[in-house]
């Protein structure tokens, strides 16, 4: 028997949207990320997920954390074009 797909982690889900978000210009570049409270809400996500999530989005290359120590969006988005 074939055991049915696990769906995508909830962290992944999230740095999927995120990531949709930044590349058609919703966010711009310099500007914050959502708060994560907020995040946690619309997504019905953990704190953890969306930690994780900021982290792959970092590890793209389309976010960094700023001096306020929230995520923004990275002037270099465009360039990667998410990875």
């Amino acid at each position: 028997m074939n055991e049915p797909e696990e769906p995508d982690p909830a962290y992944r889900r999230l740095a999927a949207a995120l990531r949709q978000e930044i590349l058609h210009g919703r966010i711009e570049p310099d500007c914050p990320l959502p708060p994560e409270e907020t995040l946690v809400e619309e997504h019905g996500v953990r704190p953890e997920d969306v930690r994780r999530a900021v982290d792959v989005l970092s590890g793209e290359g389309l976010v960094y954390l700023g001096d306020d120590g929230r995520a923004h969006v990275s002037t270099r988005a465009e360039e990667t074009g998410g990875g």
